[in-house]
């Protein structure tokens, strides 16, 4: 369920925000979302994953993480690199361009 947005790293992009099946977020005044219904959140993890400054953490629960858990902490969550994690895990982070012809498989000649 996602727990956080990090307000410092978030370029207001609106990325979450788009790709959100269940529209969880809302735009802030300041422009950068808000977890508006938290409830809502399916655990798709598309909203990490498409978040290109990791300014998101999506927690692998399906209910809400308790008040005082360490998963809503941006620091524990920073210092133990956790946020981008999902879109790391994908392939996504470090520079990888998107596209077929760099996806991870079975070589075929061109």
């Amino acid at each position: 369920m996602i727990e956080v947005v990090v307000s410092r790293r978030c370029i207001a992009c609106d990325r979450c925000v788009d790709v959100c099946p269940t529209r969880v977020f809302d735009r802030g005044a300041d422009g950068i979302p808000v977890i508006a219904r938290q409830g809502d959140c399916q655990t798709c993890f598309q909203c990490e994953a498409y978040c290109p400054t990791d300014a998101l953490f999506v927690a692998p629960h399906a209910t809400p993480e308790p008040a005082g858990s360490r998963l809503r902490d941006q620091g524990f969550l920073a210092e133990h690199d956790l946020l981008g994690a999902y879109r790391r895990e994908l392939g996504w982070g470090g520079g990888r361009p998107l596209g077929a012809r760099t996806a991870v498989g079975p070589a075929f000649p061109d």
